[in-house]
C-alpha cells in the first residue's frame, strides 16, 4: 500500500521523465544491437543480420591498428584538442562567470548572457566561413594585414597555427554556454564568506583566489569528469565545417573522427567505422572509471558514483 501510494504522488514525477526515458531507449539503447556490424564483413544487400560473421573475427579492427602510425597520431590530436579546450574553455568560462558575478546590474548581465551565448548556436559550417573570411591568403582580413605588414603567411598550409585557431575557436564559440553552468554555482555561495573576507581585509583578488576558486572546484571537476567519456571523440562536424578536410592540416586536425570518415564511411565500410567507434567507446568508458577514482582519492564528494 505504502509503495502504491508513493506511486502515486510521484506520478507527474514519472509522467514528465517518460518522454525522456523513451528516447534514451531509442536512441542510446536500442541502436547497440548495431554492434554486432563490428564482428561481421558487412555488405549493403544483407545488411546488418544478414551479412556474413567476419574471418577472423577482429578483422574490421585490423585495419585501424595495421596503420599504427596514422591511428596514434589520430589518437593523439583527439586527446590532446579535447584536453586543450576543456582547459582553456573553463579558464574563460570561469573568468567570465566571476566577472558577471560582480556586476550588481541584472539587466546587464542577462543582455551579456545573450551575447555571448549567440556563437553557441552558429553553425560549424557558418564558422567556418567567417574563418576563411579572416583567414584566407586571397581574401582573407587578417591575411591582409600581416601582408601589408610585410608578412606572407598562409594559414590553410600551416598545421601548427591552427591548435591555437581551433582552441580560440572553441573558447568563441563555447564560452558563453559554459559559463552560465559557474555562473548558476557562483549565484549559490553564501555572500556571508566574502563580507568577512573582506573586513578582515582581503583585497578582491585574494578572494578569489582564496574563496571563490575552491568553492568552484568540485563543479569543475565534475565538469571534467562529465567530459572525459568524449576524451577520444573528435567533433567531425567542426573539422568538416572549419577545415574543410584540408589535407594539409591532417597533422593537427585528423582526430579519430575525420579518419573513420576518410578511411571507412567515405569507402562505405560501415563495419570498420563501426568497430573504431565501440574502441573509441571502450576506451572513454575506462577514462572515465579511472579519472572518477583518481577524483575520489581527492575529494569523495566531487566524484561521479
Amino acid at each position: 500500500m505504502k509503495r502504491k501510494h508513493t506511486f502515486k504522488k510521484d506520478l507527474p514525477l514519472y509522467l514528465m521523465a517518460f518522454p525522456g526515458v523513451v528516447v534514451l531507449l531509442a536512441f542510446a539503447y536500442v541502436p547497440m544491437a548495431g554492434l554486432i556490424l563490428v564482428f561481421k564483413d558487412y555488405h549493403f544487400k544483407g545488411g546488418i543480420f544478414g551479412s556474413e560473421w567476419a574471418d577472423p573475427l577482429f578483422k574490421n579492427f585490423s585495419f585501424f591498428f595495421n596503420n599504427m602510425d596514422t591511428a596514434l597520431r589520430a589518437t593523439r590530436n583527439t586527446i590532446g584538442l579535447n584536453i586543450l579546450f576543456f582547459v582553456f574553455g573553463t579558464i574563460f568560462a570561469v573568468a567570465i562567470a566571476i566577472m558577471l558575478s560582480e556586476i550588481k546590474s541584472k539587466k546587464f548581465i542577462k543582455g551579456s548572457q545573450s551575447v555571448m551565448f549567440f556563437p553557441y548556436f552558429i553553425s560549424w559550417m557558418v564558422m567556418g566561413a567567417i574563418l576563411n573570411a579572416l583567414l584566407s591568403s586571397e581574401v582573407g582580413v587578417i591575411s591582409g594585414l600581416l601582408k601589408g605588414a610585410g608578412i606572407h603567411f598562409d594559414f590553410y598550409s600551416s598545421p601548427a597555427a591552427w591548435v591555437i585557431i581551433l582552441v580560440l575557436v572553441v573558447i568563441w564559440q563555447s564560452t558563453g554556454y559554459n559559463s552560465v553552468i559557474y555562473y548558476g554555482v557562483l549565484s549559490g555561495f553564501d555572500t556571508s564568506i566574502y563580507e568577512a573576507a573582506q573586513v578582515d581585509g582581503a583585497s578582491k583578488w585574494q578572494q578569489i583566489r582564496k574563496i571563490t576558486l575552491p568553492l568552484l572546484r568540485p563543479t569543475i571537476i565534475i565538469m571534467f569528469l562529465l567530459s572525459v567519456g568524449n576524451m577520444l571523440k573528435g567533433n567531425l562536424n567542426m573539422m568538416i565545417g572549419l577545415t574543410n578536410l584540408n589535407p594539409m592540416l591532417l597533422p593537427v586536425t585528423d582526430v579519430i573522427d575525420v579518419f573513420v570518415y576518410r578511411s571507412g564511411v567515405k569507402n562505405g565500410d560501415m563495419a570498420f567505422a563501426s568497430a573504431v567507434s565501440l574502441y573509441q567507446s571502450i576506451f572513454g568508458f575506462l577514462l572515465v572509471i579511472i579519472s572518477n577514482k583518481i577524483a575520489k582519492k581527492f575529494d569523495k564528494d566531487t566524484s561521479l558514483f
